[in-house]
C-alpha cells in the first residue's frame, strides 16, 4: 500500500476538479443581449421569460423569482398564511435558512428528527409535532434526494395544514416522474453560487396554487397586487425581486441542466459501485418515489466502529491531503448560537428551550457520520471519478491496516 500523503506520500491527486459556478460563452452572451437590447429594470421581459421556463422545466403552472432562496422561503411562508406566533415544521439537518426565514417571519421553528436512510425529515415524527398553531410543514429534499412527499402531504392534508417544499438543492428532482417542488401548496429553490443552477444569488417560488402565486406576487414586490396601482401597498412586502441579468444567466442555464444531470446521475452512480465495496463507508438510500435526484451533494456515512473507533476528522485530513476535500456539512440547527438567545430578541420563543433538544439522528449523522463532496466533483470525467475513489480506497484501507499511525 502506498504511503499516504498526510505522512508524507504522494497524493493521490493534485490537479482541480471542475470548477462552480462555471462560466460559459452561452451565459455570456445571454447576458449580454439583455443588457444591449432589452429593458433590464422591473418588469424585464427577460424575467418573465425565464419565470415561464423555470415553471414549465418544474412541471408547475406559475413561478415567481426572487432575490435568494432565503427571501423565496420567507415568502412562500407568508403566502401560505404564517403569522406571528404560528409553528412551521422542518427538520433540524438543513440550512439555517430553513429555520431563519421561519424566525423573520415572526413565527416558530419546530424541529423534527431526519430519516437515517435518506437523511430527509423523517414523515413518521411529524404528526407528534403538530399542535393547533401548526401552519406549515417545510420538508427539505437534502443533497437533491426528494423527502417522502406521499406521506408528508397525507399528513398535511389530514391536519389542514400546508406543505411548502424547501427544494433549495433540488433543481430538476422528481417524485413518482414529476418533478419537486410544486407538489404541495408550493417549493422554492435557490440559485446561489454553489447550486445547480447558479446566478451567484437568486430564488424562485413555484405552484399551481392560484391564491398563493398572488400572495407570493404580493409579498415579494413590495406588498403590490397583480393589476393593482404601482404605489399600491396592501402586504407588508419587500423588494425581493430577482434583477434581470440574473434571469439571463439562469435562462442560459436551462439549456443545460439536462446534460448536467444526466452526468451526476452517471458519476454517482459510479462512485456508489465502488464505495459500496469499502466496508465502514455507507451510502445513502432513497424513497423508491424519488424517480431522480438532482445529487447536489454527494453524501456518505463514515462509521468509526470500522476503523477502530478513528474519529471522522482525521478521514477528513486524510482525504484532503489525497486532494479530495470532504467535510462535514451541518451542524444541529438547534444548537446554532442563534437558538440559544437572549429571549427579548425573539420573545415568540420565550417558552422553546432548544439548548435541552435531542435529536439522536441528526446529532450523530452530524457529529460523527457525515460525509460530503460538493456537486462539482459529479461533473469531472472517468479519471476524475476514479480518483475520488482512490482516494478513498487509500485512507480507509490505512485505517484499517495500521490505526497506530493515527493514534
Amino acid at each position: 500500500m502506498s504511503k499516504l500523503a498526510l505522512f508524507g506520500g504522494n497524493p493521490v491527486r493534485t490537479k482541480p476538479f471542475p470548477e462552480w459556478p462555471r462560466p460559459t460563452s452561452e451565459l455570456g452572451e445571454s447576458v449580454l443581449k439583455t443588457l444591449q437590447n432589452e429593458n433590464w429594470g422591473v418588469g424585464s421581459d427577460a424575467i418573465s421569460r425565464f419565470e415561464d421556463a423555470f415553471a414549465a422545466f418544474h412541471d408547475a403552472k406559475y413561478c415567481i423569482s426572487t432575490s435568494s432562496g432565503t427571501t423565496a422561503l420567507w415568502v412562500s411562508l407568508k403566502a401560505a398564511g404564517v403569522k406571528a406566533g404560528d409553528e412551521v415544521i422542518i427538520p433540524a439537518y438543513t440550512f439555517i435558512a430553513t429555520a431563519s426565514a421561519v424566525l423573520m417571519a415572526n413565527a416558530v421553528p419546530v424541529f423534527v428528527d431526519i430519516d437515517e436512510k435518506t437523511l430527509n425529515m423523517d414523515p413518521e415524527l411529524i404528526e407528534a409535532a403538530i399542535t393547533e398553531k401548526t401552519k406549515v410543514i417545510m420538508p427539505v429534499h437534502i443533497a437533491g434526494n426528494p423527502a417522502n412527499l406521499d406521506k408528508i402531504c397525507a399528513i398535511g392534508k389530514q391536519h389542514d395544514v400546508a406543505i411548502v417544499e424547501d427544494g433549495a438543492q433540488a433543481h430538476g428532482a422528481q417524485w413518482n416522474g414529476k418533478k419537486v417542488g410544486a407538489i404541495g401548496k408550493g417549493g422554492i429553490f435557490s440559485f446561489q453560487t454553489s447550486k445547480n443552477m447558479s446566478a451567484g444569488e437568486g430564488g424562485a417560488i413555484i405552484t399551481n396554487d392560484d391564491d398563493f402565486k398572488e400572495a407570493c406576487f404580493s409579498y415579494h414586490n413590495c406588498g403590490r397586487v397583480s393589476g393593482g396601482e404601482w404605489y399600491e401597498h396592501q402586504h407588508l412586502g419587500g423588494n425581493f425581486r430577482l434583477n434581470a441579468l440574473a434571469a439571463s444567466m439562469l435562462m442560459a442555464q436551462l439549456e443545460t441542466i439536462g446534460a448536467d444531470m444526466d452526468l451526476r446521475d452517471k458519476n454517482k452512480q459510479s462512485l456508489d459501485d465502488e464505495l459500496a465495496n469499502i466496508d465502514g463507508i455507507d451510502l445513502l438510500g432513497s424513497y423508491d418515489q424519488a424517480t431522480r435526484s438532482a445529487h447536489h451533494l454527494y453524501i456518505v456515512k463514515y462509521k468509526k466502529d470500522v476503523f477502530s473507533g478513528i474519529d471522522r476528522d482525521v478521514f477528513f485530513k486524510a482525504m484532503q491531503a489525497e486532494g479530495v476535500y470532504t467535510y462535514a456539512g451541518y451542524s444541529p440547527l438547534y444548537r446554532e448560537k442563534l437558538f440559544v438567545t437572549d429571549p427579548d430578541e425573539y420573545p415568540w420563543l420565550k417558552n422553546r428551550d432548544y439548548a435541552s433538544l435531542s435529536l439522536p439522528v441528526t446529532e450523530r449523522i452530524c457529529d460523527e457520520e457525515s460525509v460530503w463532496l460538493q456537486q462539482r466533483h459529479l461533473l469531472g470525467n472517468e479519471d476524475d471519478i476514479q480518483d475520488i475513489v482512490d482516494a478513498f480506497i487509500k485512507v480507509t484501507t490505512a485505517l484499517k491496516n495500521e490505526p497506530e499511525l493515527f493514534r
